[in-house]
């Protein structure tokens, strides 16, 4: 019984510990996304670099804004894969290097919506990621159940997505976003559970890992919830 006594509070530590890691360099990722969107935004030669302007206006993209969005995407494919081979600072730096790039596509939100509109959706995915991650620590329902429905929901507005690029439909486009809101909910009270149970054994790489998916359901969910809240610029 002392064994057992003994263990369990150190196994809490542990895992205490992990999470905290994961939260670090997810804060980090995610400052660092908002510090290079702002400078994309705020700089006139990086504005001209990725974006096309025709009478002092946005109006479309560059190229090198699309080959950016490609690294991006190949990057993040290439993250789990690689990070078992290589070193841990070389890890790190995939992971930021990808938070950085995300900077430069997201920089297109804020050309697209007003400020405070962007201020007041991020405090509003703040506090439902503090509620959801919340709730995934303290409940003791297993929650592995939903991955399988997550998936498929998650593959579904994505192709749906697809879809609504060519028949831009609004009233699809609402329904793509209320399933995105719930789907990526859903996977940041998944996600924050199944990292927990991984707190016991994982290394710092892990949580490189572990902060990379919570980045990403952050990212998403304050996306979605943009569509919903955002108040386009004049």
């Amino acid at each position: 019984m002392d064994g057992w006594t003994s263990a369990a509070p150190v196994g809490r530590t542990r895992t205490a510990e992990f999470m905290a890691g994961v939260y670090r360099w997810m804060a980090f990722g995610l400052a660092l996304t908002g510090i290079v969107a702002w400078a994309v935004t705020s700089s006139p030669s990086l504005l001209r670099a990725f974006y096309n302007y025709q009478d002092g206006q946005v109006v479309g993209v560059s190229g090198l804004f699309w080959i950016v969005g490609i690294a991006e995407l190949a990057l993040v494919w290439l993250f789990v894969p690689a990070i078992q081979r290589v070193s841990l600072p070389a890890a790190a730096g995939m992971f930021l290097g990808y938070c950085a790039l995300s900077g430069v596509t997201f920089s297109v939100y804020l050309l697209t919506y007003t400020s405070a509109s962007i201020a007041s959706t991020l405090f509003i995915t703040g506090g439902a990621f503090f509620g959801l991650s919340l709730y995934a620590t303290l409940t003791k329902r297993d929650l592995s159940g939903m991955r399988s429905f997550l998936m498929v929901g998650l593959i579904g507005i994505i192709l749906a997505s697809i879809v609504n690029l060519f028949l831009r439909s609004s009233a699809a486009e609402f329904i793509i976003s209320c399933c995105g809101v719930l789907i990526f909910a859903g996977l940041t009270a998944y996600d924050t559970q199944r990292l927990r149970a991984l707190g016991e054994t994982g290394e710092e790489r892990h949580a490189l890992v572990g902060a990379l998916a919570l980045y990403l359901d952050f990212i998403n969910l304050f996306l979605f919830l943009l569509r919903f809240l955002g108040r386009r610029r004049e």
